[in-house]
């Protein structure tokens, strides 16, 4: 058959679809490995690392001060490190990506990671937005119901620790756990995705839930190393946050990696 005769599709005819999003399988000791390839990545770039980790801290400095004159305001806004968090990754994403290529990375592209994928990160900001307010009003009506007015700075605490309000910090620990599992599920590997792929959010965001709802174990060993590292980061006046923050989010790159397939 020569080049002329090969069949060609009619005029009109709409092009096929794109290829599906292959996942892999992946096991119980691979989080693990993404946190040792996390630490490889920061201990290579530490400039970088500390850069955004300073970033992280600062945050939590800033929602501890407001803490102290509006609680119920904080604790509906601390959300939001779910939301800035893996924006403010995307540079350590970019950082590890250069890393892998076996390149240089450069303080300058980390800062501008987002520079080619504007439309498409705005899109999934905006989604991530939507839910980060839901969580917060939810947050302030179970305060508005569980108390006559907003507890002062001491008073909150003593509010969440109190027998006697145990139904509130049930209540409040359930829409909590319920807004974190949902970003965690769109977000989990969308950002990186959006960033190497020059995929759009919406499928990207699809590919996070798919691969959490069908390796649902791993994934949930995965957040649960996640907010350990946080949580832990947190205590000595949020300075772990220096190291912990871009050590999560160079693993969270090498979890993409080992869960999408090329």
């Amino acid at each position: 058959m020569t080049p002329s005769d090969s069949p060609t599709a009619p005029a009109g005819t709409p092009p096929p679809p794109p290829a599906p999003i292959l996942l892999r399988t992946l096991g119980f000791t691979d989080p693990m490995r993404w946190m040792w390839l996390g630490w490889r990545d920061f201990v290579r770039c530490p400039t970088i690392g500390l850069f955004y980790g300073g970033c992280f801290m600062v945050m939590g400095w800033a929602l501890l001060k407001v803490f102290e004159h509006w609680p119920a305001y904080t604790l509906a806004l601390s959300a939001g490190f779910l939301l800035v968090g893996p924006f403010l990754c995307l540079g350590l994403y970019r950082a590890s990506q250069r890393l892998e290529a076996g390149e240089k990375p450069d303080f300058g592209d980390s800062l501008l990671a987002w520079d080619t994928r504007t439309g498409q990160l705005a899109i999934f900001g905006f989604v991530l937005l939507i839910l980060e307010m839901l969580w917060g009003r939810a947050t302030l009506v179970i305060f508005a119901v569980s108390f006559d007015g907003m507890p002062d700075f001491k008073g909150s605490l003593v509010a969440l620790l109190d027998p006697q309000n145990i139904a509130f910090s049930l209540a409040w620990a359930a829409v909590g756990f319920l807004f974190a599992s949902l970003i965690f599920a769109v977000s989990v590997v969308a950002i990186p995705m959006v960033l190497h792929r020059q995929t759009d959010a919406i499928t990207a965001g699809l590919t996070s839930m798919r691969l959490v709802l069908t390796q649902t174990g791993v994934m949930a060993w995965w957040a649960f190393i996640i907010a350990t590292t946080v949580g832990l980061a947190l205590l000595p006046w949020f300075a772990g946050l220096l190291v912990a923050g871009p050590v999560v989010g160079h693993a969270t790159w090498h979890a993409y990696r080992a869960a999408v397939s090329d």
